[in-house]
């Protein structure tokens, strides 16, 4: 099974979505609801300075009581995000994100922004391997390759 990178395996073509750590908070929601995004790249000049996530918006912002058009990003925002770079597997950016429990991470490839990957886009992957690997056990047992050599091999890894 391949061994599935960030770019272009997981992601490709994207559009990234930013803003200025000077924009509010209400700019933010109201371009992650046109785009149904859950975050935001909060960037200055091509510098990475944060993200913006709908769990920002829930915990800085809503319930800290703040107004939302007068609140920046940069003061809700979640500064210095971890990031990986587009080589990174899909299984690292999976254990990342379980590991900090966050949804969102930014793809950096040496200093320049170059996508943002989410769990919405590791499950498609995770689905994907898992289809594949049930397809070759059918055919293993079912179709004309029955072979030891023929044995799918599902492992983390290979995501």
């Amino acid at each position: 099974m391949p061994k599935r990178q960030l770019i272009p395996d997981v992601i490709s073509n994207q559009t990234l979505i930013t803003l200025p750590p000077s924009a509010t908070v209400r700019e933010a929601v109201m371009l992650m609801t046109s785009r149904k995004i859950g975050a935001i790249l909060v960037m200055t000049e091509g510098k990475l300075d944060g993200i913006f996530t709908e769990r920002d918006l829930t915990t800085r912002v809503a319930t800290a009581g703040r107004n939302l058009d007068t609140t920046q990003l940069e003061d809700v925002m979640t500064a210095g995000p971890d990031t990986l770079p587009p080589t990174a597997r899909a299984y690292e950016a999976l254990t990342l994100m379980e590991a900090r429990r966050y949804r969102h991470l930014p793809v950096v490839d040496n200093g320049t922004v170059v996508g943002m990957v989410s769990i919405r886009d590791l499950f498609a992957v995770v689905k994907t391997q898992l289809l594949e690997a049930v397809q070759q056990r059918d055919d293993f047992i079912f179709g004309s390759g029955y072979s030891a050599g023929n044995q799918p091999e599902v492992t983390p890894e290979a995501l």
